[in-house]
């Protein structure tokens, strides 16, 4: 720990041989600073704001994360625009495990409800997704079975904190309508 903060040691396997200080990287879709690197292991300075609004001080020594590089100018863009600001922390409310598929409820806070539509897209845990339902409480999504093989998103239980970053272009829309008055536009299309 330090003054204001936690520090958080990652190993970061294979993809810790291409990281150097200062470098961003991704984890569980917070965007963080790598301090120190000792081999494979990074060490990263995780200050109170980000404590509170993501799920990274709940992490245990053991705790799986989801990690990813910082694209370049000229990388490759999969799926939609995740910048690492994290939003605010859901929780899974509902896991549904079938051999025809596999389907996680999360309840998000409140002040993002607004942003999650159906087929619209949502970063749990920095993997960007599509969301599948939205209900009043809470929006469903429908994970294949790579995703889970390569996250932590299979593991994740009822009960679970995880972090949701929304689309950005959807907050963006959702401000610019509300900054040309149009508030009461949006609370109907919202219900």
């Amino acid at each position: 720990d330090f003054p204001g903060g936690k520090r958080l040691t990652i190993d970061l396997g294979t993809a810790g041989e291409s990281i150097r200080p200062g470098d961003s990287v991704s984890v569980n879709g917070v965007c963080l600073t790598a301090v120190t690197i000792e081999g494979r292991r990074c060490t990263f300075d995780v200050i109170t704001e980000t404590l509170s609004k993501t799920n990274l001080g709940r992490l245990q020594v053991g705790s799986r994360v989801n990690l990813e590089r910082s694209l370049r100018a000229g990388d490759r863009i999969d799926g939609h625009f995740v910048q690492g600001h994290v939003h605010d922390v859901g929780y899974v409310v509902e896991r549904i495990e079938t051999a025809e598929e596999f389907k996680l409820w999360i309840q998000p806070p409140e002040h993002l409800k607004l942003y999650i539509v159906p087929l619209g897209s949502v970063a749990v845990n920095g993997v960007s997704m599509t969301v599948a339902e939205v209900r009043p409480d809470a929006f469903a999504l429908a994970v294949i079975p790579t995703t889970l093989e390569r996250t932590n998103l299979g593991q994740l239980q009822v009960g679970d904190p995880v972090n949701i970053e929304t689309d950005i272009l959807c907050r963006q829309l959702v401000h610019y309508l509300q900054s040309m008055g149009l508030e009461q536009l949006l609370q109907r299309l919202g219900q």
